[in-house]
């Protein structure tokens, strides 16, 4: 009861200060599950991270979804999406109606405003983090070389985020390296 409670709060803080969207969201995923709650390693959060930017969906409810269930089984993974979505439901409709009718208050227009440099820092936070991590796995070359390429797909020709993610896993998985681990784990057995 104790890991629900604690999945319920977590989400819970996410889905209401999660102002902005979904990648706006992360960093708070990531302070509340690998910081806070210990319940993943920084490791299985980019993982997580990288094929939930894969599937289709809202990021926030996925990596909400698979934390939660690793923790607690499908309750938890239930409690988890709840917690994340209530909060988001019912401070859009009220934020909503407030913009709507007072969108020309100036503190209206100040709030708003005044969230992006917020998201902004915590997103370069969250980049500096996994730019670290995948320069001890890569390399600084490798980390600069891959997150080039990958910007100038992404960013450059327009191909989608989720499409260069796959492209990526399914090289790891064909890399010479992968195939002869494979065989050395049949000849093993």
């Amino acid at each position: 009861m104790k890991k629900y409670s604690k999945l319920f709060l977590a989400f819970f803080r996410i889905g209401l200060l999660g102002f902005g969207g979904g990648p706006s969201m992360i960093p708070l995923v990531h302070q509340e599950a690998v910081k806070r709650y210990k319940w993943i390693e920084d490791d299985d959060f980019s993982d997580l991270l990288a094929i939930g930017n894969t599937l289709p969906g809202p990021i926030a409810t996925k990596m909400a979804g698979i934390i939660g269930y690793r923790v607690a089984g499908v309750m938890g993974c239930l409690v988890a999406v709840l917690a994340v979505i209530v909060p988001l439901i019912i401070t859009m409709i009220i934020v909503l109606e407030a913009f709507s009718r007072y969108s020309e208050e100036r503190w209206i227009q100040g709030m708003s405003q005044g969230i992006v440099p917020v998201v902004m820092v915590m997103m370069a936070q969250l980049t500096w983090d996994f730019f670290e991590k995948s320069k001890v796995s890569l390399g600084l070359l490798g980390t600069v070389l891959l997150g080039a390429v990958a910007g100038g797909l992404i960013y450059g020709l327009g191909v989608h985020p989720g499409l260069v993610i796959g492209a990526v896993l399914v090289a790891a998985l064909l890399r010479p390296e992968h195939a002869i681990f494979k065989a050395r784990q049949e000849t093993s057995k």
